[in-house]
């Protein structure tokens, strides 16, 4: 099941009962989720040019069938007062697998930062999960984007939508986020910054939750 997708409302639009005068609600909990298992296999060997074209299928493929949500997450998205999903189908068929039918609103400014990789010779071959940690570390160290997203493009867009997320659960009610593993972990790194602290880790493992809380 793919969800519609929808524009954030910017960080004014989502002022509390605190701007009609009453006392300000305590923030309610951000709580950060990575997407279940996709279904595309990481059991293979590949050139950096074949890690190119997997990439790109796992971007746009879903989640292995037969999965179920831990029923803690289950319990988290139940109590959430608004859930936001990158457009990502991985994130899509995750949020509609826990969100019993309400209503999640789903923006581009969730997807996962670029993983492009370096070019290395034709002889070379890693497992997905290894082009991933050489990928992201060119990213990271030398800005290898090949006409993508740059790390500070994203460290904004990160930084962008923590400050939607704090504004949001400004109004009292938990906020959940249905994304991307180094994503969140970026997302995650702005939070902190702005004092908010990890008080539940998970880790970045599939279903997995990472909670922040207003200290």
């Amino acid at each position: 099941m793919t969800l519609p997708a929808r524009t954030l409302d910017t960080p004014e639009s989502l002022t509390g009962a605190g701007s009609a005068g009453l006392p300000a609600a305590k923030p309610g909990a951000i709580v950060l989720t990575r997407h279940g298992e996709p279904a595309l296999s990481r059991k293979c060997m590949l050139t950096s040019d074949q890690y190119r074209d997997w990439w790109a299928r796992y971007e746009v493929g879903g989640l292995r069938p037969g999965q179920t949500p831990p029923p803690e997450l289950l319990a988290t998205a139940a109590g959430a007062g608004v859930i936001f999903a990158s457009t990502r189908p991985r994130a899509q068929e995750t949020a509609a697998a826990i969100s019993a039918g309400r209503e999640v609103t789903s923006d581009v400014l969730f997807i996962e930062a670029p993983l492009p990789p370096p070019h290395f010779p034709a002889w070379f071959k890693l497992p997905p999960k290894y082009w991933g940690a050489v990928a992201r570390f060119w990213w990271h160290a030398f800005n290898h984007h090949e006409g993508q997203e740059t790390r500070a493009e994203a460290e904004g867009r990160a930084d962008r939508v923590a400050a939607l997320l704090i504004e949001r659960a400004g109004t009292g009610e938990d906020v959940l986020v249905l994304a991307h593993g180094y994503f969140n972990h970026m997302v995650g790194a702005c939070l902190k910054a702005r004092g908010w602290a990890l008080v539940h880790n998970q880790g970045f493992k599939y279903w997995s939750q990472r909670r922040y809380e207003k200290r």
